[in-house]
């Protein structure tokens, strides 16, 4: 690594990754562990208590876009911290929450005014340490975001079966606020960049702002609502299979340890291939593995498949990452990166969701995993197509010179 990179932009990744793990643990799919305890209380459906977790990834969206905005304006620690009180505040609140409307308001709180204030902020402030090798960084922060995706359910699970569904809120609530307020007290922005950094990276950049968030948010959406089917619905698949709750939760656990692997792997594909074509192979990957969950009804089917999918499907992530870093201008990185990845919740939402619906329509997850392989076709055409694009504007850079890129 060059001697101008400062060793604290380690430090920063790693702080990333654990306030990630914990924060979109609990907003992404950490909800999953709640629906058939939700359900057997209330007798909510299955579609009411998921929409649970869609009216968070709302707020992430919505949250996304305006904390972005304000941390490129006044700087990312106030509002790490400001994220970090909401999330576990809200999370803690819910232990209370006796009617549906109550778990809606508050995971669409936690969302906007907590993991929105820290998904988009964190990833630029990675970005913005890391002048090489930000492909392996990003990987690494995504990567605690996995085991964090992984772990906050299994967490949940044991909790609720020691101390019922509101004791495992109040103690999540709580264990967050302990973590990532300290965490996010650490937080430092970047050093300034020396101007030629700059000047190289804008010059592979062939999308403007717009278009870039127009384009990899069409892309995220369909993904992200492939990625959701199994974040939310592998677990009580699973135990309509017959297969108890622990061990249910614990095929989740295992997919997201090898998604730990895949994203730093798929990280450093990034760097060595570029950004674009470490995306479209994790895409392919998960949306040719996706239906198959459905095909398996036995605990060893489902631990021997869980790692295989989830080493590819961890990589999508990653390669939205890097790509969005790819595409927009420092500047303003936590803003598109905001509005980019309200795409990319809501599409968490709208799978899960209508994954929920499809289930209660049906009686059968079938629908619900083969409509999750068809978002990741319309995906792949997406990011195939802006692949194509990218590889012809960049010969016709390399070929005409320097004014080429201005034009």
């Amino acid at each position: 690594m060059p001697v101008t990179e400062p060793r604290y932009r380690w430090v920063i990744a790693a702080i990333a990754a654990v306030m990630l793990a914990i924060s979109m643990g609990q907003l992404v799919n950490g909800m999953s562990a709640f629906v058939l305890p939700l359900e057997a209380e209330f007798g909510w459906t299955r579609g009411e208590i998921a929409l649970i977790n869609t009216f968070g990834l709302i707020g992430l969206g919505i949250g996304g876009i305006l904390m972005g905005r304000v941390a490129d304006r006044v700087g990312i620690r106030s509002v790490v911290i400001a994220g970090s009180l909401v999330t576990g505040t809200a999370v803690l609140a819910a232990s209370q929450a006796s009617d549906l409307w109550q778990f809606y308001a508050l995971f669409f709180l936690a969302g906007a005014f907590g993991g929105g204030a820290l998904f988009a902020p964190l990833m630029a402030l990675v970005s913005g340490w890391f002048k090489s090798g930000a492909g392996l960084a990003i990987g690494l922060v995504a990567a605690g975001q996995a085991a964090g995706q992984g772990g906050i359910p299994l967490a949940s699970t044991l909790l609720i079966e020691a101390m019922g569904w509101r004791g495992a809120f109040a103690t999540l609530g709580i264990v967050s606020l302990a973590t990532l307020v300290p965490l996010a007290l650490l937080v430092r922005q970047p050093p300034v960049a020396p101007a030629l950094g700059p000047r190289l990276a804008e010059a592979e950049r062939t999308l403007g702002a717009v278009p870039a968030v127009l384009v990899m948010g069409a892309a995220v959406l369909m993904c992200c609502s492939l990625m959701s089917v199994p974040l939310m619905h592998l677990v009580p698949f699973a135990q309509g299979c017959g297969i108890p709750a622990a061990e249910a939760s614990g095929i989740v656990v295992v997919m997201m340890l090898a998604a730990i692997a895949g994203r730093v792997a798929f990280g450093q594909l990034a760097d060595w291939i570029g950004a674009i074509p470490a995306y479209l192979a994790a895409s392919a990957w998960q949306t040719v593995l996706v239906f198959l969950f459905t095909r398996m009804h036995t605990l060893d089917q489902l631990m021997a498949f869980a790692p295989v999918y989830g080493f590819g499907y961890a990589g999508v992530m990653t390669g939205v990452l890097v790509t969005i870093r790819r595409v927009t201008p420092a500047a303003s990185r936590a803003t598109c990166t905001g509005f980019i990845m309200a795409f990319g919740w809501a599409g968490h939402g709208l799978g899960g969701v209508v994954g929920g619906y499809f289930y209660d329509i049906t009686g059968s997850y079938d629908l619900t995993f083969a409509a999750a392989a068809l978002t990741g076709v319309v995906n792949l055409a997406i990011i195939g197509a802006l692949g194509l694009y990218l590889s012809r504007h960049k010969v016709a850079v390399q070929s005409t010179g320097p004014l080429a890129a201005s034009t």
